[in-house]
This record gives structure tokens, sequence and C-alpha cells, in this order.
């Protein structure tokens, strides 16, 4: 394993040992650092982060929790790989509910939650980072998710976007992506803004189809 991929954990930190440890190899995994397929060593990776194996074999039993990492008997963890119809499944579903929380934002927001998605949305439109593009893509699906009002709802899809939030970034790095997107949260915002039910929900349903298909090319590109 190289050093190069996990950084020493700084202890100057608020957050618990283990929130720290699990922050960093989550991190790692959607960044692509450890890769699908890849056995996680408990000695090797405490060793780079500084720490015991203790935080370490917490972090994994969370990371498996939220399906980025898979156990096998006998073998140990490994970073969780996702399938072509993997990602189109996970979207299927997505795209249905996108289009619901979209549709219901549009009749339930309130005026300060409309301020934020357009401030969130304007912090993208001017950011080159692609890490914090990631952060701010997802802040702006969770505040329709939260003016949606349906808590419910908001669990289901959360849980469906992490199964494959490791593989966005491949997505958005895509030349030419992250504007189009862009352009297209600004449509569902302006569709909420004006109450348009029917339009916030069809918008939103196409971000994900059109988001399902980047990735998928993508991904096969790479693997090619």
């Amino acid at each position: 394993m190289q050093q190069s991929r996990l950084v020493p954990i700084k202890l100057d930190n608020y957050k618990p040992l283990r929130e720290l440890v699990f922050d960093s190899l989550r991190k790692a995994i959607i960044l692509g650092k450890l890769k699908p397929g890849e056995r996680l060593m408990e000695i090797q990776l405490a060793e780079e982060m500084g720490v015991s194996r203790t935080p370490v074999r917490e972090a994994i039993r969370k990371l498996e929790l939220e399906g980025f990492v898979v156990m096998v008997p006998r073998r140990g963890a490994y970073v969780a790989g996702v399938s072509v119809k993997d990602i189109a499944d996970v979207f299927e579903v997505r795209s249905a509910l996108e289009g619901l929380a979209a549709g219901l934002a549009a009749e339930r927001i309130t005026e300060e939650e409309m301020e934020e998605l357009e401030k969130v949305i304007h912090l993208i439109s001017g950011e080159e980072d692609i890490l914090t593009v990631y952060k701010k893509d997802n802040e702006f699906h969770e505040l329709i998710y939260k003016a949606s009002r349906n808590h419910r709802l908001t669990q289901i899809i959360t849980n469906l976007s992490e199964q494959i939030n490791r593989f966005r970034l491949t997505s958005l790095s895509v030349p030419g992506r992250l504007k189009i997107a862009v352009d297209e949260h600004k449509k569902i915002i302006e569709a909420i803004s004006e109450r348009n039910v029917d339009l916030a929900h069809k918008l939103a349903s196409e971000h994900m189809e059109n988001a399902e298909q980047n990735l998928i090319n993508a991904i096969r590109e790479e693997e090619s």
C-alpha cells in the first residue's frame, strides 16, 4: 500500500478519533485512493494514519454498514465494487424519488430555504475544486430533501445515494459535465421558486437520468 494515499490523523479536532478515521477512509474511497476490490489491512491503515487498530476496525464496520466496504468470510474487508447494473438500478429508483422530493419542495419550501438553494448553486458555479463541488452538490440535494418535509423520503434517497457516491467524482470530472449539471440545478431551482410542482418533478428526474448516463459512460471509459 502506498504511503501517500492516507495522511496521519490530526488529533486537534473536536471529533472523536473513530469519526476522524472513518472520515479519512471514506474520503479515500470516494476519491479513488482506495479502489474497488482492494483489501483493507487494519495494521497498514493504522500505521499510515498514525492510530491504533481499534478506531480503524470501528471505521471499517461503519463503512460496511454504509455500503462502502464488504466483509468476505475468512478473507477480510474489501472496498465494495459497484457494477453498471447496480448503478442503473439505484438511479432508476433515485430518479423517481428525486422527482417526488423536488415536487414536494415546490409546494413546501420556505423563503429562507429558497435563499439557501440559490446561495449553494452560486458557490458551485464559481468553484473549480472537484471535491468542494461534490460536497456542495450534495448540499444542494439535501436542501431539496429538507424542503420536501418528508423524513422517510429523505432517509431512502440518502441511503441510495451513499451506495454510489464514491463514483460521482468520476462523473463530475468528465469535461463539460459540471457546467451542464449546474445549468440543470438552476432550472430545478427556478421551477421550485415558481411553485411549479410538475416541472420541478420532471426536471429533477431528468437530472438524475442524465447523471446516470454520464456516470455509466465515464465508468465504461475507465474500464476500456
